[in-house]
């Protein structure tokens, strides 16, 4: 399941393989993410399945991209001084 359309939602969505291949993490990355809720949201398909919509991913990666490291740093300490947890 790379890409689908479930229903009549033209959403893409990406299983976790598909999520990996695209954008290039390790085996075990999204699945820690789900568990600590660091990644992207994900759909429950069944006990043992999950798919990602391919714009929830583009949004959880526009909000952890920076322009250099003192912009993620100044955004992670505006973060912490106003309570939110940071982005990992």
């Amino acid at each position: 399941m790379a890409t689908s359309d479930l229903g009549s939602d033209p959403a893409p969505y990406l299983d976790e393989g598909g999520l990996r291949d695209r954008y290039l993490i390790p085996p075990r990355t999204s699945q820690r993410w789900r568990v600590t809720g660091d990644g992207p949201p994900f759909v429950r398909l069944g006990p043992r399945r999950v798919a990602y919509r391919v714009a929830d991913v583009e949004e959880w990666l526009a909000q952890r991209t920076y322009r250099h490291l003192a912009e993620e740093k100044a955004t992670r300490t505006r973060l912490e001084a106003l309570g939110a947890a940071p982005a990992e």
